[in-house]
């Protein structure tokens, strides 16, 4: 049985422990049922009805027909993305049947290889005195039009899809970084991160800001004090953002009719890694639980290239064609967006998510995210799922970090969803329309929160995002140094994106609308100012309540802008403690809410990083800094576990993944 791949039988095996493992899995699984072999290969369909010769199982083929049509898919998908045969081995049998050279070692390309268009078209010129004019590596249906006719499309050589891909990247590997890396700045330069130095933007911002108050100082008395009203309303208009997002709760059920598995639409789920290998194992659990046909699965896993372990921990797995492997090529800027753009023009998919190496997203996720989509507007292009610290018990900084978790995607975003306002995207688990996201740009390369930054080019473009009811665990980091690290790196992202969607302030708010717009400047630079600001407002606050005493005066209007200071520093301290009280409420998490109490002192942490974030920002704009996973030690899901290494050889001694 040549190419076969090991699976485990239905609740008979794991591909990360070392119990028995079989061949074959057992005829009518996943609710299929074969009757017999002559009724099953009377109608294989042609594209792996060829197999047989090749000494392929019957039953395997059958298995791929009947999951074919379960699917609404074609049979040689279905064969390949199921692990039921290894995908090398395929595209050797079919170069066979057509007659035609199999390229398995180095393709020497002709001219015109382009990247993105050689890839999605699946094939390439050679050069001249090459064994064929062309290399194809096709996929889906088209392999049956090539069995049908293969002498009307001239002379040809094979190659898989994969190999095609790997020795494109080889061959133009400063093509392949670049396109992931300036894409965006080419097609849409106002969108995309300024290439100036920071600093300038920050010193144009300074003198503006001086010049305001200089101004301010130099009015009389009574518009002086307009200003400030004015000011202070402000800030207490985007302070009630997050307090009236208390009070909209999101529906409980959400009605949406599942789809059958033909009308699923093919799901791309794109997975940055980098310096990951502690994860690896728990991360392809994680992807293979997803319930999801397999046929219409396309999962990339993007590697940079200088990461050699995490490559050394992929490289013994034995993985479906469904999983994919990209090695992303050395360029700069190294982020994580610059990753998903490499992957990005490959997506097989008409809906797409993306997930984090540390992820454990709810199995059902992609079938509700595809409903959902299905019943929305096309005006509603992402969905964004709800992430949830899954090792709260670690230490005092999960707890808090737990909790802000859960006023942010339990309590703020599905408000804001609900109201169709913009909502800055977590940088995981948002399903997006791919259609959009391609004439988006894709990702901002150079923006360290390109999930933020995305969710403003969205609303931007006219986009809604909705709330995906469907919980992805996550870890945080359990030590202040890691915390401090990735919490800088946020909080830089959200000023590269204020300073980007702020060079054309009025341009921006005309395409908002004015709520949009209040909304937009609350969630990303209101974020970063009020973390700036917080220590000393906190201590004037305390300076004025416990030392000082309040001035009364006699005219309701001389004491309005105390009164208004008052409220503002009472719905701050609200805003930073109800979402995160409710949140934890919402959660089932009784035992975390008193912590709840404890979050102005967290925000302290928070302003701290914003301050560093700041400096991050003139010195080293495109810095990522990393966060380590695979060190929880508590998990309040179980779903959180120890890593092992991978267990279940196949054949040839590499490991399998189901």
């Amino acid at each position: 049985m040549a190419g076969a791949v090991l699976l485990p039988e239905r609740g008979g095996g794991d591909w990360l422990t070392h119990r028995p493992y079989h061949v074959l899995r057992p005829p009518g699984e996943r609710g299929v049922p074969v009757q017999g072999s002559s009724a099953g290969l009377a109608d294989l369909p042609p594209e792996i009805a060829f197999l047989r010769a090749e000494g392929i199982a019957d039953r395997l083929l059958i298995q791929a027909a009947a999951d074919a049509v379960q699917a609404g898919t074609d049979a040689a998908t279905a064969l390949l993305n199921a692990g039921l045969m290894a995908e090398a081995a395929y595209y050797r049998a079919l170069a066979r049947a057509l007659g035609a050279p199999y390229l398995d070692g180095p393709i020497p390309f002709g001219p015109g290889l382009r990247f993105p268009d050689t890839l999605v078209a699946g094939h390439a010129p050679l050069a001249p005195g090459s064994v064929a004019p062309w290399v194809l590596a096709p996929r889906g249906r088209i392999i049956a039009s090539l069995l049908g006719s293969p002498r009307r499309i001239g002379p040809i050589a094979i190659t898989s899809p994969t190999h095609l891909r790997e020795a494109v990247f080889a061959a133009i590997p400063v093509q392949v970084a670049d396109h992931a890396a300036h894409d965006l700045a080419r097609r849409a330069p106002e969108r995309a991160t300024a290439r100036e130095p920071t600093v300038w933007w920050l010193l144009v911002l300074a003198l503006t800001l001086t010049a305001a108050l200089c101004l301010c100082a130099a009015l009389p008395a009574p518009f002086a004090r307009m200003v400030a009203l004015s000011a202070q309303s402000l800030f207490l208009a985007m302070t009630v953002f997050r307090l009236a997002a208390v009070a909209i709760k999101a529906p409980v059920t959400v009605e949406a009719p599942p789809l059958a598995d033909t009308a699923l639409p093919v799901y791309t789920v794109l997975v940055p890694l980098y310096r990951e290998a502690a994860v690896v194992p728990a991360l392809l659990r994680a992807l293979a639980a997803l319930d999801y046909p397999p046929a219409k699965l396309d999962i990339k896993l993007l590697v940079e290239a200088g990461d050699r372990e995490t490559r050394a921990a992929l490289a013994p797995i034995a993985l479906p064609a469904r999983f994919e492997v990209i090695t992303v090529p050395p360029g700069s800027p190294r982020t994580k967006p610059r990753a998903l753009n490499a992957g990005l023009p490959l997506a097989r998919g008409d809906l797409l998510t993306v997930y984090d190496a540390e992820d454990d997203p709810d199995p059902g996720q992609l079938r509700l995210a595809a409903a959902l989509f299905a019943r929305l507007p096309e005006r509603t292009a992402c969905l964004q799922g709800r992430l949830v610290i899954d090792n709260a018990d670690d230490s005092w900084l999960t707890r808090a970090h737990a909790l802000e978790y859960a006023g942010l995607f339990d309590v703020l975003n599905p408000a804001l969803a609900r109201c169709r306002l913009p909502i800055p995207l977590g940088g995981t688990s948002m399903h997006l329309r791919v259609r959009v996201l391609r004439a988006l740009g894709g990702w901002d390369s150079y923006n360290v929160t390109e999930d933020a930054d995305l969710g403003m080019r969205l609303a931007l473009a006219g986009y809604t995002v909705g709330d995906l009811p469907s919980a992805t665990t996550e870890e945080a980091p359990s030590r202040f140094r890691p915390w401090l690290g990735q919490r800088i790196r946020w909080l830089k992202g959200l000023a590269q994106t204020s300073l980007t969607h702020g060079r054309s302030p009025l341009a921006s708010a005309r395409r908002l609308g004015g709520l949009e717009v209040l909304c937009a400047v609350a969630l990303v630079p209101g974020t970063v100012v009020s973390a700036l600001a917080y220590p000393a407002c906190l201590i004037g606050a305390i300076w004025s309540f416990l030392v000082l005493e309040i001035p009364a005066a006699p005219a309701f209007l001389d004491n309005l802008g105390t009164g208004l200071a008052l409220t503002l520093f009472g719905t701050g301290l609200g805003a930073l403690v109800l979402p995160a009280l409710i949140g934890g409420i919402r959660r089932g998490w009784g035992d975390l809410t008193p912590w709840a109490l404890g979050m102005p002192v967290y925000f302290l942490l928070v302003s701290v990083a914003a301050w560093l974030a700041l400096v991050e920002l003139v010195r080293a704009p495109e810095r990522w800094n990393k966060t380590r996973h695979g060190l929880a030690r508590t998990s309040r899901s179980g779903r959180l576990r120890r890593q092992g290494r991978p267990g279940g050889l196949t054949a040839d001694g590499k490991r399998a993944v189901p």
